[in-house]
């Protein structure tokens, strides 16, 4: 994905251009917010691996839309590590080995791509409870939900492993161990994973938008007449473009990049590192507000767990 791109370019514009001072508190910056953000996601995989264990087995375990409010989250831990990790280590090091940087890119790569896929179906999910609530529980099944998150990961990979294909067939050996600023661009630099990678983006960009954009006039329109429910689905699916349009940021990464260091060409070091901020974490700190907080039975055992740790505290 591009953002790798990005986080190999800010890394480089930061190291040219900021004082240690400034460097060292971006890097905290970075790290606080990631650590956080972790934090929180763990605590929410925690409780729901609790919960599921117990009398609430069937609330969890066999909902389709917390099994994949728990991906999202359990996916949005790993990018959100090895975006973090990719960002500190080539600003630390600068370059680093070409196999090094592909152990890490491509976990980034899969998880980032699979959010907005993830999100659109949580749209869909949303759209069919609201509005073919009859034959909710014959297309929503637990089976049913794993085989989504079973294509969530296929269509990752396909997005991206014909470039490790193309990477091993023709670099050369020698390739692997010199070292580079780690980013997709720099890894997979044949001309056709650079056009693959184009028409990918746009397709997932057209695909998720559709659904998005369908999933919520449709359920605006049962809305108007509808109960306080149809309406929170209402305002999820509104949540759902705010987080898409965070993550789908990066698809048009290279772009805004462009236009904003046209308009403010001295504040290059700053646009990068803002966009880091924007594309790679802001999103992953929405996560947990609108798929776990905002949810009532979610809270209320989410709740019931900080207040056992409390109490044994």
């Amino acid at each position: 994905m591009n953002f790798t791109s990005g986080v190999s370019n800010a890394t480089k514009a930061l190291n040219q251009r900021d004082t240690l001072l400034t460097a060292v508190g971006k890097n905290l910056t970075v790290l606080v917010l990631g650590i956080t953000i972790n934090y929180i996601n763990a605590t929410m995989v925690h409780t729901f691996n609790k919960h599921h264990l117990c009398f609430s087995f069937q609330i969890f375990r066999m909902n389709p839309r917390f099994i994949l409010f728990i991906h999202l989250v359990f996916n949005d831990m790993i990018q959100l590590t090895t975006s973090i990790s990719l960002f500190v280590i080539s600003y630390t090091f600068h370059t680093i080995h070409v196999y090094i940087c592909c152990l890490v890119i491509l976990p980034a790569i899969f998880t980032t791509q699979n959010t907005p896929l993830n999100l659109a179906f949580m749209a869909a999910e949303c759209y069919i409870a609201v509005c073919i609530p009859l034959r909710y529980n014959n297309i929503c099944t637990v089976k049913r939900t794993y085989i989504v998150i079973g294509i969530i990961w296929t269509l990752s990979s396909l997005s991206v492993l014909p470039d490790v294909f193309i990477l091993l067939v023709t670099e050369p050996l020698e390739f692997f161990h010199s070292r580079v600023y780690c980013s997709r661009d720099k890894v997979f630099r044949s001309a056709y994973s650079v056009k693959k990678r184009d028409a990918s983006h746009i397709l997932f960009l057209l695909v998720v938008w559709l659904t998005l954009f369908y999933t919520y006039f449709r359920i605006v329109f049962v809305a108007k007449a509808a109960d306080a429910d149809a309406k929170k689905a209402r305002n999820t699916i509104l949540l759902h473009g705010f987080q898409l349009l965070l993550c789908m940021t990066v698809y048009v990464q290279p772009m805004i990049i462009q236009v904003l260091a046209f308009v403010f060409p001295g504040a290059i070091s700053a646009i990068y590192f803002v966009m880091f901020i924007i594309n790679q974490m802001l999103p992953r700190f929405v996560s947990p507000i609108v798929y776990g907080l905002r949810d009532q039975t979610f809270r209320k055992y989410f709740r019931k767990y900080l207040c056992a740790v409390n109490c044994q505290q």
